[in-house]
């Protein structure tokens, strides 16, 4: 699942793989508590286990892409 996080005062917005058995509701979860201000950092770990922390002041917005099965493939 990909995840695109816009941060405030950063002209590029964060791109995300996650693995492909995150579980959508944990991290929508996650992501509101974030937005909401009950946690300070909001932590996803990527596809390749690294740990990315991005202040929750400063989330502007978060777009979760659709899961792997959802994606079409060839060239359409």
């Amino acid at each position: 699942m990909d995840v695109r996080i816009g941060v405030s005062r950063i002209p590029k917005e964060l791109s995300i793989e996650l693995p492909d058995d995150t579980d959508r509701e944990d991290l929508r979860t996650s992501i509101d508590e974030a937005l909401a201000g009950t946690v300070p950092t909001l932590w996803l770990t990527d596809v390749r286990g690294r740990q990315v922390g991005i202040p929750s002041e400063r989330i502007g917005y978060v777009e979760l892409g659709a899961d792997e099965g959802d994606r079409p493939a060839g060239f359409g």
